[in-house]
């Protein structure tokens, strides 16, 4: 008891001179004793204890590192020498971590070539890791999964952000790009809410109406304008499944595939230009006088091309303009997926894709449907 009490005495003096240092030191203390609670309780006694309910045998502990959002802890995890140790430690995880952990078992069980999927596997502490273990530890996850994506969508969403990302897949031996179709409405309170997630082979007209059609199956209503970049057959596909909807050419994609058809040389010059023609549709025709100058006829088909599609945003009202012609709001749900996917080399599966992006999303959506208003709803 006395070498406990000299412990938490020299956990206080190390806080008092260094407050995070001496957090972390208390944390480790309590999570090593946490650990040792557990330890006991299964072996149903103490170290060297003589009993008759004894279960098994403790052999030692092992070293462990724990990430949290106060440093990197080191702790002593128990080793019991006739099974496995069990602690809620380590498996309190966020879905997202224990999805990625999924997702990372299931690549080193089937041979998928993961950025040092090996080191991983060790480092998360996990010994013996099976098929069971894997399908056990994915089970609750996807059930959360399938639920979020059939969930009834109960408000109408005036506006729609869709938008498609790639990912590798295994599939039949061989890597495959799957298109991961991501939408995001916003609610009548102004907010974004993450509507759906699907996996399609490629990116066609045929594909997008069957998204749409999912969602309006899950109760999608009052869609009025549908902001995506302009990938051959969204266009039609909005038209058809959204009949009264008006689609509008996100302003930052439009502007990347013109500057396609621009010399570099001449591209700072005349994307100031075509920048104003895009927020003030009078300079439209000086924009279009300026490519026929400049000989880029092919940039000025295409400002012609799409001219329908790229100021529909204009009937709405003036102070939401900003955040309707471009899709800048599915940005960072764009930039967590590529961030926290980042190590996956590969998928395994398409099922172990959609356990961890989606999870990823339910995390980000609960911040946006608590979070700050995006439109201002009142104005419209």
């Amino acid at each position: 008891m006395q070498d406990q009490l000299d412990i938490i005495k020299e956990i206080i003096n190390s806080f008092l001179k260094d407050s995070k240092e001496g957090k972390k030191q208390l944390i480790e203390w309590f999570l090593n004793h946490v650990m040792k609670e557990e330890a006991k309780i299964q072996v149903l006694a103490e170290p060297y204890e003589r009993s008759d309910r004894r279960k098994a045998h403790r052999n030692g502990y092992r070293k462990r590192k724990l990430n949290t959002k106060d440093g990197t802890l080191d702790l002593n995890k128990p080793q019991i020498r006739e099974y496995t140790f069990q602690t809620q430690i380590f498996e309190k995880y966020s879905r997202v971590e224990k999805a990625l952990d999924s997702v990372i078992l299931e690549s080193y069980l089937r041979g998928v070539s993961t950025r040092n999927v090996r080191y991983i596997v060790e480092n998360l502490g996990m010994e013996n890791v099976s098929a069971s273990y894997v399908s056990k530890l994915a089970s609750k996850l996807d059930a959360n999964v399938k639920e979020f994506l059939e969930r009834l969508i109960e408000s109408p969403m005036k506006y729609l952000y869709i938008d498609a990302t790639y990912f590798k897949v295994r599939e039949d031996g061989r890597y495959r790009n799957k298109a991961l179709y991501m939408c995001i409405g916003i609610n009548p309170d102004g907010r974004r809410e993450i509507l759906s997630a699907r996996l399609y082979d490629s990116e066609t007209e045929v594909e997008w109406e069957s998204f749409f059609d999912d969602l309006k199956n899950r109760g999608l209503k009052g869609v009025e304008l549908v902001i995506s970049d302009g990938h051959k057959g969204i266009m039609e596909s909005v038209t058809r499944s959204f009949l009264g909807a008006s689609w509008q050419y996100c302003h930052v994609h439009f502007m990347r595939n013109l500057m396609k058809l621009i010399p570099k040389k001449k591209q700072y010059s005349i994307m100031q230009i075509v920048k104003q023609a895009l927020e003030n549709e009078a300079l439209v025709s000086m924009a279009q006088d300026l490519l026929g100058k400049e000989g880029l006829d092919k940039a000025s088909e295409m400002f012609e091309k799409w001219y329908s599609s790229l100021y529909n945003y204009k009937a709405f009202s003036e102070p939401n303009h900003r955040r309707l012609r471009a899709t800048n709001l599915l940005e960072r749900l764009n930039l967590e997926l590529k961030r926290k996917t980042k190590k996956i080399g590969a998928f395994p599966s398409e099922q172990s894709l959609l356990r961890l992006v989606v999870s990823i999303m339910m995390d980000i959506n609960e911040e946006w449907i608590t979070g700050k208003i995006d439109i201002n709803m009142e104005v419209n």
